[in-house]
């Protein structure tokens, strides 16, 4: 035999030897710490051992006693090696002994490297991923959180959130909530949400800022008709002005008495104002008044045209002065104001109406009711004034079937009486009544989508032949005016058309596109011919010529 055969037989009984003192396993078995062994009788090279940092070399001018003995020359245990494969041949004589316990996985220490963006902020027990892929070490997820990774989390909560939200909201039942209400809700919250952003006039109760209103500021446009006899009225075809600033809806709207102020223009509102407008020269809002507190439904120009007298939904009355801005009358009512008118001869008496059984005649000059006329009624719609001031008319909003006796009722104005209460026999209320410039007769609004014509002369009979329709009502409070000529009547209508009829013939004269929602408000310019004024439900108001 060759010296390398008998070399392989010696490593053979060597192997069996070793066999004999540890615990046999089958190849490319792992142990309880999930370590593999290898079995395959392979050795190592000497190279750096990875597990305990020592080499496994003979040394110089040693030699081994047995070829594959555990101990050294010196009796002492050789060093552990670690798993791992050298592709380099390797020399059965320098094999490596493997313990049954091995010794816990080390790594050699190395510099220490430069910081880096991702080694910058390691933790004390981070272990590297070979290290731990090497052991099948389930890595800590005990990071700590950057912020950007922070502020993504907080995010993501943040939608979840309001999208849990949103869905618990849709899935709750809504009320049914109607339309008028509605848009009251979302006026007030509007309202609310600007009064920091742009105000809203002086609180209520504080003298606005004067208005002057002498004799020397005329229009020039109305200079050259006050001398000139009223002409025959025309149909207005274009749009002078539009004018919005109401953040409600108008309810009244009124041209100045005083022929030679009649470019102002008076506008009530649910938004608690009533305003004063050049609606002839420029369309700008000139003044306005935030003296109540709830809904202005009603205000008048006083015959002088230096004052307005308002009344509203807080059961307040206010005569203000223009010129001064200072309030010159303030009285309290027992109920909502909805309607107010001045007595044609006497200036300083007033009447009002509202959500009562009565209406009550105040007297500026002492600031006291004079006297009161109860009827069997929930609310007064409308007054007007008959025979210079000696009776009155009252629209009610009775409409059973016994309430022919309460729709319109005629009073005496000095005694409170009752002069006829059976002159309406429809059931239909009626928001509005007007009279006509020259004939003995009056105009009033049903709610059965017609104007009905009646006489203003004791029994005050109603005209069966002549019947203005064709508009709408629907309930609104729209009111109805007839032309300074008085050939022309004028309506508006829930669908925002403005109807104009001839008073002769009760037929339809000219329909305008006016407004988007109901036109609640007409009025025809007292001097200029063929000027119109109308206002909506929307809070907005066109002037017409």
């Amino acid at each position: 035999m060759t010296a390398r055969t008998l070399s392989l037989m010696a490593s053979l009984v060597a192997y069996d030897d070793s066999d004999s003192e540890a615990e046999t396993e089958p190849a490319g078995s792992f142990d309880a710490t999930g370590q593999m062994k290898d079995t395959s009788g392979v050795a190592r090279p000497p190279e750096k051992d990875f597990a305990s940092g020592t080499l496994d070399v003979p040394k110089a001018g040693v030699q081994p006693t047995k070829h594959g003995s555990c101990e050294d020359p010196g009796g002492h245990r050789l060093p552990l090696a670690q798993l791992g494969r050298s592709d380099r041949g390797s020399c059965p004589s320098q094999r490596l002994q493997w313990p049954g316990k091995e010794p816990q996985v080390t790594f050699p220490i190395k510099e220490p490297s430069r910081s880096s963006l991702w080694t910058s902020h390691v933790p004390a027990s981070h272990i590297p991923l070979a290290a731990a892929r090497f052991k099948q070490v389930k890595l800590s997820r005990n990071f700590p959180k950057s912020s950007f990774c922070a502020q993504s989390e907080s995010e993501t909560v943040g939608k979840n959130d309001s999208s849990f939200q949103k869905k618990k909201c849709e899935d709750c039942v809504v009320p049914y909530t109607p339309k008028r209400l509605r848009q009251l809700q979302a006026l007030s919250t509007e309202t609310g949400n600007s009064k920091e952003m742009e105000p809203q006039g002086p609180p209520a109760g504080r003298a606005p800022a004067p208005l002057y209103v002498g004799p020397r500021v005329v229009s020039e446009f109305i200079q050259p008709y006050l001398n000139s006899h009223y002409k025959e009225t025309t149909v207005p075809r274009k749009v002078l002005f539009h004018l919005r600033g109401h953040r409600g809806p108008v309810n009244t709207i009124q041209w100045c008495p005083v022929l030679s102020k009649s470019h102002m223009l008076l506008s009530t509102s649910m938004d608690k104002t009533f305003k004063v407008w050049n609606a002839v020269d420029s369309g700008h809002c000139l003044q306005t008044y935030s003296l109540h507190t709830e809904a202005v439904r009603a205000a008048r120009w006083a015959p002088c045209g230096r004052r307005i007298l308002s009344g509203g939904f807080d059961f307040a009355l206010h005569l203000t002065d223009l010129e001064t801005g200072t309030q010159l009358f303030s009285g309290r009512s027992d109920f909502r104001i909805t309607t107010l008118k001045f007595h044609p001869k006497d200036h300083n008496i007033f009447l009002c109406g509202g959500f009562s059984s009565e209406m009550k005649a105040w007297d500026i000059r002492t600031g006291k009711v004079m006297r009161s006329y109860k009827a069997t009624i929930q609310q007064t719609l409308d007054i007007l004034f008959l025979r210079e001031g000696s009776e009155f008319l009252s629209s009610t909003d009775a409409s059973t079937r016994d309430s022919a006796d309460r729709t319109i009722i005629a009073w005496d104005f000095r005694t409170s009486a009752k002069i006829s209460n059976q002159i309406f026999h429809e059931r239909f209320t009626c928001p509005s009544l007007a009279l006509h410039p020259r004939e003995p007769v009056f105009l009033a609004q049903t709610n059965g989508n017609y104007l009905a014509l009646f006489s203003t002369v004791w029994p005050y009979r109603m005209s069966r032949r002549r019947r203005y329709e064709g508009h709408k009502v629907e309930g609104y409070s729209v009111g109805c005016e007839c032309s300074p000529g008085g050939d022309l009547l004028v309506t508006g209508s829930a669908d925002g058309r403005v109807m104009m009829y001839s008073f002769r013939t009760a037929s339809r004269a000219c329909t305008l596109q006016g407004h988007t929602q109901a036109c609640v408000g007409t009025t025809y310019h007292p001097v200029l011919p063929s000027v119109l004024a109308t206002c909506s439900w929307g809070g907005d108001m066109k002037i017409w010529h």
